[in-house]
Order: C-alpha cells, then sequence, then structure tokens
C-alpha cells in the first residue's frame, strides 16, 4: 500500500529548500532525493531560478498569518499547477495518485508537489502548523508535524537559545 506521497515530506523539502537554498540544480535534486520524490528531470538550464521562484511564492503562504489570504494563494499556486489526478507506476513500485500533468520538469513538477502537499498538511494538521521560527532572529520555516500543535522552533538549538532568553529575562 502506497501512502499520499503529497503529504508531509512535500512541505519539509519546500521548507529545507527555503532554509537552506541548494548553489545548483543538482543540489536541488539530491535534496528532492534526499527527501522523498523518486524521480529525476531533464536538467533545464534556468531549473534553479525556476525552483526559487517556487520557493519564494510558497514563502508567501509561509509567512501569511490570515487563514483565508492563506487559503487564498494556495489556490493560486495549486490552479498554477492543475491537472486531475491520474493513477500512476512511474518507478515500479506500485500504483500511486498523481496531481499533476506529465511535464517533465523539475521545477513544474516541484510546485505541483509543493502545493498538493501544503495543502494536504495545512487542511489536516491546521492552518497554523506552517510558520517561521519563534526565535529571533532566525527566520526559518517551521513546519509543525508534532501531535499536540505546539511546535515553534525550527531546531531544538532555537529552542534552547529561546528558554535561556526567557529564563534571563526573568532573573
Amino acid at each position: 500500500m502506497h501512502l499520499n506521497p503529497y503529504g508531509e515530506y512535500a512541505v519539509l523539502l519546500a521548507a529545507s529548500l527555503a532554509n537552506e537554498w541548494p548553489d545548483d540544480r543538482q543540489g536541488i535534486e539530491d535534496r528532492t532525493l534526499d527527501l522523498g520524490m523518486t524521480m529525476t528531470f531533464p536538467p533545464a538550464q534556468d531549473d534553479h531560478a525556476r525552483v526559487r521562484d517556487v520557493i519564494d511564492d510558497w514563502l508567501r503562504i509561509v509567512d501569511e498569518p490570515d487563514h483565508t489570504a492563506r487559503a487564498e494563494l494556495l489556490n493560486v499556486q495549486l490552479a498554477q499547477a492543475a491537472a486531475y489526478p491520474r493513477l500512476t507506476d512511474h518507478d515500479g513500485e506500485g500504483w500511486h495518485l498523481h496531481y499533476r500533468d506529465d511535464v517533465q520538469s523539475l521545477p513544474y513538477v516541484l510546485r505541483a508537489i509543493i502545493s498538493v502537499g501544503t495543502s494536504l498538511h495545512l487542511v489536516t494538521r491546521g492552518m497554523d502548523r506552517l510558520g517561521r521560527c519563534a526565535a529571533a532572529p532566525c527566520t526559518n520555516v517551521v513546519v509543525d508535524v508534532t501531535r499536540n500543535g505546539r511546535q515553534r522552533f525550527c531546531s531544538v538549538r532555537c529552542a534552547n537559545r529561546a528558554a535561556v532568553r526567557r529564563h534571563r529575562a526573568r532573573q
């Protein structure tokens, strides 16, 4: 049985790219493979810049505090990659759903995967489960995948730094 691949991993992939932008297209592809994508795509000269555009568009969703406006932004991105769902067995691993056309373009596929994955993440876990790290001056993206829905920091380091600041402020 295949679980929906457009959920958690897609949002974590987007956050990973946003928090630590790769130097080149190969770095993007390596990251996609490390974080769960199974396909590679023929390289195009402008892939690096076009994927950066995908991530920058996604960051507008991350930074939108109003749930209705967040949904509207996400709907625009979903429309840019819209296609009817289709069954596929492209990797020989078994049948599963794709929510995108069979366009062989890394930026196009990432836009589809990230927008659908973000939608699934927000509607299943909560519209407030995506944001920025609460430990200023850090601005990393936080994808809250915790059971209790209270993740506010991008790392243990940032959580500890914020705890030390709170402790010192009380002293």
